[in-house]
């Protein structure tokens, strides 16, 4: 049996958090890991000309994606702007009409509006185009923005720290983190409270789970903080929307799943306004009805997603290495969701494409871990009137004549890699320790809580228990697809078991009464007032 204490310091040795001192950073529930805003390339000169503007009594427009992280970034921005003028407003395009990033129609609007300056949250690095038709307009120009630049980038004050020529010592903020250094640098100019910064710290948590940037480093000082802040219960619109979907206690985790889905759903469904809006009013009744619609867009999101998921499987015909589908009736606003679930299933690179009109076509990519799908794209951008994207995901603007040719040159670049790797595209079972059924206590799995908050590149740890046998297997839910059990080792001892989604396709292992290999992580669960420990189950092999 091995000591709760050494599993956790294994886990973090392996993850590269060896020292004294990184693992106190790493498990402290005050982290002090941050830097100084003035660190990013261009934002002294950023908050310069902002501030500058708006002593000038010159309108702001601040512009935004649709997603969580554009919202947050706008709703940052927002709070710390309202201190100084109420002469701003904002903007987020639509999905459906406009898309991803600044356009020339939104930024004629913006100038009729009496705007005098447009900074970006969450997008613009490449807008090259369209920042220059701004320039043309009168407007300036601040962009921030965490996306990978291209060959083209905005010419304009850029704040991203992905520029290569950017010092920041840390690359991976989401939007809202770039947004949320901004607000510490307009405070640090303005001499305005400490609580100015710690009152967005909330949303910065919301956006940087929900965009799954690296919950490392920074990232992971903004999620805890913004995670404590959250649960105190300040936030009302965050407070009553928590509660709308059953949720006692935020983590990372429900941020993940629950709560910034319910805010994607209303750019998905219908406009982000609606969830913008949520967290910039303090008016009860507003709040309510706003939740209220978050809750329904999310329902029908998850009706059509299911529908458009079941199609796309129809079509996939399993012969194609990087998955490209055609599907004119999908509802646009869950293309992204979709192309994710089948890269998962297929552990293929999938992109979905749907009709813009007027001769063009829509993509929304999703990648497997091992494939750059930005990178493989770019080779390619002569096909594209629009393209951006990051490492696991893109999206694009195309002309339909050239979806053949970007399908056969997608599965072409795989096939070359697959020359290099022949596993590239096997699905892969790891695992970070094996541990035996008498490590897996209460003790340990709070021990593992304070690797918290779990996300992209900081996983809730996975292990494996070797040589048990399933005994007292209870098949559970519609159709019979999950199952609780449990595990007994070669000397007796036990572990409660779970297995979701994969109960019947695991039902032979579960019931053969053979030695099994577990993969799992560790969890707890209450009933009645009890707290167990349980093994949930990934994999039986």
């Amino acid at each position: 049996m091995k000591k709760s204490g050494e599993i956790l310091e294994g886990i973090l040795r392996k993850r590269g958090i060896s020292s004294e001192e990184d693992i106190s950073e790493f498990l402290s529930d005050r982290p002090q890991k941050t830097y100084d805003p003035f660190l990013l390339l261009n934002m002294e000169a950023g908050v310069d000309l902002l501030l500058s503007e708006i002593n000038s009594g010159h309108r702001i427009c601040i512009y935004g994606d649709y997603d969580a992280d554009g919202v947050t970034s706008i709703c940052i921005l927002s709070h710390v702007i309202s201190m100084i003028t109420d002469n701003f407003t904002y903007y987020i395009p639509s999905r459906f009409d406009e898309g991803y990033g600044l356009n020339k129609e939104a930024i004629s609007k913006i100038k009729a509006d009496g705007t005098e300056l447009i900074i970006t949250v969450d997008c613009g690095s490449v807008s090259y185009e369209e920042v220059e038709y701004a320039k043309e307009l009168g407007l300036k120009v601040i962009v921030t923005d965490h996306h990978s630049i291209d060959d083209v980038r905005a010419d304009c004050l850029l704040i991203n720290p992905k520029q290569p020529e950017c010092r920041y010592p840390f690359k991976e903020l989401a939007g809202c983190g770039v947004a949320f250094k901004m607000v510490q640098a307009i405070c640090r100019r303005k001499g305005l409270p400490k609580s100015v910064i710690t009152d967005v710290l909330d949303l910065a948590a919301v956006g940087t789970v929900g965009d799954i940037v690296s919950l490392t480093d920074e990232n992971r000082t903004i999620v805890k903080y913004g995670l404590n802040k959250i649960n105190t219960g300040n936030r009302r619109a965050l407070k009553r929307l928590a509660e709308a979907i059953s949720l006692s206690v935020v983590t990372s985790e429900a941020i993940a799943f629950g709560i910034a889905p319910h805010i994607n759903a209303a750019g998905r469904m219908s406009t982000a306004h609606e969830a913008a809006e949520l967290f910039l009013t303090s008016d009860s009744n507003v709040i309510e009805d706003k939740v209220r619609k978050l809750v329904d867009f999310n329902k029908e999101r998850k009706k059509k997603q299911e529908e458009a998921y079941n199609r796309c499987m129809d079509m996939i015909s399993g012969n194609e290495d990087f998955i490209v589908l055609y599907m004119p009736d999908i509802h646009e606003g869950i293309a992204g969701i979709v192309a994710g679930k089948i890269k998962e299933y297929a552990n293929r690179p999938t992109v979905i494409v749907t009709p813009s009109g007027d001769g063009f076509l829509k993509g929304t990519g999703r990648s497997i871990d091992k494939i750059d799908i930005f990178s493989l794209l770019k080779k390619h951008g002569d096909l594209f009137c629009r393209f951006g994207g990051h490492r696991s995901a893109c999206g694009f603007l195309m002309a339909e004549e050239n979806l053949g040719k970007l399908k056969r040159s997608l599965n072409d670049e795989i096939r070359y890699l697959k020359r290099n790797d022949s596993r590239l595209l096997d699905k892969t079972i790891s695992w970070e320790m094996t541990i035996s059924p008498e490590d897996v206590t209460l003790q340990l799995s709070k021990m593992l809580d304070k690797m918290q908050p779990f996300g992209q590149n900081n996983p809730k740890p996975v292990f494996r228990i070797c040589g048990v046998i399933p005994s007292q297997v209870r098949f559970m839910g519609d159709n019979k697809i999950h199952a609780g059990f449990t595990a007994v080792s070669e000397n007796g001892k036990r572990v409660d078991c779970i297995i979701f989604q994969k109960a019947q396709e695991k039902k032979k292992l579960l019931t053969d009464n053979v030695p099994v290999d577990i993969i799992g992580t560790i969890s707890e669960k209450t009933w009645m007032g009890n707290t167990r420990v349980q093994f949930v189950v990934e994999e039986i092999m």
